[in-house]
């Protein structure tokens, strides 16, 4: 009966603690973030409850198993399996407290700045700097989980003798990698190019919508991915549109008849703009670019505030000022004449034969 009671105690009693301690923290955690709540920190330490309890109840099954007297011919395999799992549990605990730190301080941030370039430029340095703690965290943890085995701490004085080799064949084998790698780290702190940015690459505009240390994907208007490599960015030229300041001026050209309005199309024009709430009021014009033998070419030029903008004023523009003309001034549009030109039909025939001496009839001075 002993047998039997004692694993069942240390198990359960385990298992009760872990539930109690795990309980508790939550409920402290949300009285506490029900009395801050300008701090979203607390809610977000809550994602933490589920590691916390793994971490608990290894350690204490960890301390006591040995005492259950259960599996006495394996305690050593149950033991080293208890504490890999531990290991890993604290891992796991110490990327959602990191996590969690860091996006309430941007959380913070951005409920403060009034500047929305600014934001972004965090916010991009906060998910890069989230995935190198994950990353760390974890490359620790694996480490820990080698050395605990016996073999892997008797090869380690050979290892650390030899990592000057293996360093050098790492950076080898590994180069577009870490190029990447550091590609990546000098965005984030660079302010080359952050999340939500408008760019145009390879002729694609499109926004940014994620940033890691190795690639960036890139969501197209028409909602199609294209995902680069980090290093792109830092070795090519590229647009952003919104990297300091998201104002735009955008242009709309006509190809009319030489006959357009030009003074009438001006007045039409401002008309059209003081009734649309993509134009920013700054800047407008309306000027004749270039003229060819059948029609000229008239510019229009807008402004809004951003790329959204300036795409919906350049559209509404066009098409009004066509439907005004086309309602208005219908010659002004161009067209292509194909009625002979006036005094066409007087002229000579040149595919006609020239006239003989019997149909010019008798000179002067004959008889």
């Amino acid at each position: 009966m002993e047998g039997v009671l004692r694993p069942l105690s240390v198990v359960g009693g385990a298992l009760i603690v872990t539930l109690v301690v795990g309980w508790l923290a939550d409920h402290v955690l949300r009285r506490v973030d029900a009395r801050h709540p300008e701090t979203p920190l607390w809610n977000l330490l809550r994602r933490c409850r589920l590691p916390l309890q793994v971490v608990l109840c290894t350690a204490l099954l960890r301390g006591s198993f040995r005492s259950a007297g259960v599996l006495e011919k394996h305690e050593d395999a149950v033991g080293q399996v208890l504490t890999l799992v531990l290991i890993g549990a604290c891992a796991w605990l110490l990327v959602r407290v990191a996590v969690a730190i860091v996006e309430a301080s941007y959380a913070r941030y951005a409920a403060r700045a009034a500047d929305a370039a600014r934001v972004r430029r965090v916010r991009t340095q906060v998910t890069l700097i989230q995935r190198v703690v994950t990353a760390a965290v974890c490359v620790v943890a694996v480490a820990a989980m080698l050395l605990t085995f016996p073999a892997m701490r008797t090869a380690g004085v050979s290892v650390l003798a030899s990592a000057g080799l293996i360093g050098i064949v790492a950076g080898v084998a590994a180069q577009s990698t870490l190029a990447n790698l550091f590609a990546g780290l000098q965005i984030a702190f660079g302010d080359i190019v952050r999340i939500g940015d408008t760019v145009v690459v390879d002729g694609e505009w499109g926004r940014v919508e994620e940033i890691t240390l190795t690639y960036l994907v890139v969501t197209t208007w028409d909602e199609r991915r294209i995902t680069m490599p980090v290093s792109y960015f830092t070795s090519r030229p590229f647009e952003n549109w919104s990297r300091s300041n998201p104002r735009m001026t955008g242009t709309v050209f006509l190809h009319l008849d030489h006959s357009a309005p030009i003074d009438l199309m001006r007045d039409r024009l401002y008309e059209i703009l003081g009734g649309l709430p993509e134009w920013d009021g700054r800047s407008w014009s309306l000027v004749v670019t270039d003229t060819t033998p059948s029609t000229i070419q008239v510019r229009a030029l807008v402004t809004a505030k951003d790329a959204d903008d300036i795409w919906t004023l350049r559209c509404v523009v066009r098409e009004r000022l066509i439907e005004w003309l086309r309602r208005e001034h219908p010659y002004a549009l161009p067209r292509i004449n194909t009625a002979p030109a006036p005094g066409l039909e007087q002229a000579p025939d040149r595919h006609q034969a020239p006239p003989t001496a019997e149909d010019i009839g008798p000179g002067p001075g004959t008889t």
